[in-house]
């Protein structure tokens, strides 16, 4: 456990930015174990996925895109996305011999010796002369803080942590969040649920007509812009707003997606508003989304005075040797798939030029 292995490329993470990361190392020459290896702390394949809701089916996934080299055909759109996502990733990580490790958990990435990254592990350590971050989000709810948040007598939980809508009868149920999720959240509990009430800090942003390729590269620019200047990268769905779909159109006709501001204080029995409104609740559903799960990276300094980690492409400006794929705009399934092409094709080249001193 104390000998330090030694690899070309680790890559940590093992949804999609880690598998086709990997995916196109073995393309292009890499050997599994040999030359690169996988590191994934879940206890399965699947990623984030295995993870979901059992109420979000394959047919409410929004654009999950194909793994590269190997399409997902024939999914029932009524089987959960845990269960479709997770069998496809299994089959995938099978068909390419990806040999993912797993789980181990990565502690910290630090400068080693003779120019090469140490990972150090739960499994061990090892040296590499390139990294692919491929850690996504889903290990760092972001919650929110609020005066009175410790007086609430009620349940509060993240969308990491939701059950399904079964949990919710009869209770009264306060959403936070103007992303996806809490617009399905909502959909999902309002017809079990007493009684709930939708809270976003910025009025929603509904998108109507098609989404198509020129409008998807803009908003991924502007998230892009963001990541090179350093600052915490924005979700797609901020810059794009929402698909106002018939459940969305459903849920305003009805009056479960009236949005409320965001409340100035929690109180023992709900939430109160400066100019004297009250909401009384049994649970706050916190929808406010993930921050990247990027601290093992802390010692090697990449953070910007902005607080994110400027990044050109998918390479880290700081360092050179470190590729964050599924970091900012490469923060979706189709994203994750050209981020992690075009870090391979950095990294041999990084390889190629700077060989290790001996």
């Amino acid at each position: 456990m104390n000998d330090i292995r030694e690899v070309e490329a680790v890559v940590i993470g093992a949804g999609q930015a880690g598998l086709s990361s990997a995916y196109h190392l073995r393309r292009t020459g890499f050997e599994p174990e040999r030359d690169f290896v996988v590191l994934d702390h879940s206890p399965g394949p699947g990623g984030a996925w295995q993870f979901r809701w059992p109420s979000l089916t394959y047919g409410k996934v929004h654009g999950m895109h194909a793994l590269p080299g190997m399409e997902l055909t024939d999914a029932d759109p009524a089987r959960p996305s845990s269960e479709v996502i997770t069998e496809y990733f299994h089959r995938y990580e099978r068909a390419f011999d990806l040999r993912v490790r797993r789980p181990v958990d990565v502690r910290a990435v630090r400068e080693g010796t003779g120019g090469r990254l140490l990972v150090e592990t739960s499994d061990g350590d090892w040296s590499a002369r390139a990294l692919i971050n491929a850690t996504g989000t889903w290990d760092r709810p972001f919650w929110p803080r609020y005066p009175g948040q410790e007086t609430f007598l009620g349940r509060q939980l993240h969308t990491a942590q939701y059950p399904g809508p079964e949990a919710f009868a009869g209770l009264r149920v306060v959403v936070v969040g103007g992303g996806a999720s809490g617009t399905q959240h909502l959909l999902e509990i309002a017809p079990l649920a007493a009684e709930t009430t939708w809270v976003t800090r910025r009025p929603p942003v509904w998108r109507e007509g098609p989404f198509d390729e020129e409008a998807g590269r803009a908003a991924v620019a502007l998230v892009e812009e963001r990541v090179r200047q350093g600052l915490p990268p924005r979700s797609v769905v901020s810059v794009t707003g929402l698909p106002l779909n018939d459940a969305i159109r459903r849920g305003l006709a009805d009056g479960v997606l009236d949005r409320q501001p965001m409340f100035d204080r929690i109180t023992p029995d709900g939430v109160a508003w400066a100019d004297g409104r009250q909401v009384n609740a049994d649970v706050i559903l916190w929808a406010t989304g993930f921050r990247p799960a990027v601290e093992h990276l802390a010692p090697l300094r990449l953070r910007e005075r902005g607080g994110g980690i400027r990044v050109e492409g998918t390479r880290a400006v700081a360092d050179p040797r470190v590729h964050l794929v599924g970091y900012g705009p490469s923060a979706s399934t189709v994203g994750a798939n050209r981020a992690g092409r075009a870090a391979v094709r950095d990294i041999r080249r990084l390889l190629e030029e700077e060989p290790v001193a001996a």
